[in-house]
């Protein structure tokens, strides 16, 4: 399954951290990265996650969602770096 990067900014008084949380981990598989950056596993397009997020979004937040493929490098838990190798494509 293809895996993409979730990675935002929630800058508007009042910010909508659980339920863009909840949005993520609905997915089903996931692994956090950073405070606002996660990996999901999913069969969908960049834009169709994107449509997904856009209802819980202010006009000066941020979010982007980028396609994830191996190689990746990075210093982070074995259980992050296991979810990566076994769920980035080649």
């Amino acid at each position: 399954m293809p895996a993409l990067l979730v990675t935002y900014d929630l800058n508007s008084p009042g910010q909508k951290h659980a339920k863009v949380l909840d949005k993520i981990k609905s997915f089903g598989s996931w692994a956090m990265l950073s405070e606002s950056s996660y990996a999901i596993g999913t069969s969908l397009t960049p834009q169709q996650v994107y449509n997904q997020f856009k209802t819980l979004l202010d006009t000066n937040d941020r979010i982007y969602i980028i396609t994830l493929k191996q190689p990746c490098a990075g210093y982070g838990s074995n259980e992050v770096n296991n979810w990566l190798d076994n769920n980035l494509e080649n």
